[in-house]
């Protein structure tokens, strides 16, 4: 943890190899964060030793409360981000049906984004810096383009943001 972190209250953060929260970085209320630690005996991911379970959160990102955090791989959740709202997952494992394994793959949110309440966001997904994620959308895939309303099920690109929208150039992460 670095300076000016908080984590709060009712939060479960277990099996996980690494949690790193940036300056100013915030974790609120009653959150589930959970992972599949690297190193173990267990057959588990053992076709992916390179796997890392972390949780990174940039300068000034924030993760409100009540959301279910699945760090089997990596989640990097960039600076000046929010994971707002309530209940949404991120989910970086699930079961490959083709191969009948369990299989993972690392999540990527962006700086500067904004994740909407009840969210779903999937192993291998990217939400670009400079963008936002519609309430109760899925994101299953990588995107790149900045500069974009995302959303829906599955998440498309809904429409451009214009680059003078406040919450993407703010100085303190919190949002009064």
């Amino acid at each position: 943890m670095d300076d000016h972190t908080e984590i709060g209250h009712f939060n479960m953060i277990i099996h996980l190899d690494e949690v790193h929260m940036k300056v100013q970085s915030i974790i609120g209320r009653g959150n589930w964060i959970t992972g599949f630690p690297s190193g173990t005996s267990s057959p588990h991911f053992r076709h992916q030793p390179a796997r890392r379970s972390k949780l990174i959160l940039g300068n000034s990102a924030a993760v409100t409360k009540n959301h279910h955090i699945d760090c089997t791989n990596t989640i990097e959740i960039g600076c000046f981000s929010t994971i707002a709202g309530y209940q949404s997952q991120l989910l970086t494992h699930s079961i490959d049906v083709f191969e009948n394994r369990q299989n993972s793959a690392p999540i990527f949110i962006g700086d500067y984004t904004f994740v909407g309440t009840n969210s779903v966001i999937l192993g291998g997904a990217t939400l670009p810096s400079y963008s936002v994620l519609g309430a109760k959308s899925l994101l299953n895939k990588a995107y790149d383009e900045e500069w974009t309303l995302y959303g829906g099920t599955p998440a498309k690109k809904i429409i451009s943001i214009p680059k003078t929208a406040k919450y993407f150039t703010r100085s303190e992460g919190f949002v009064y």
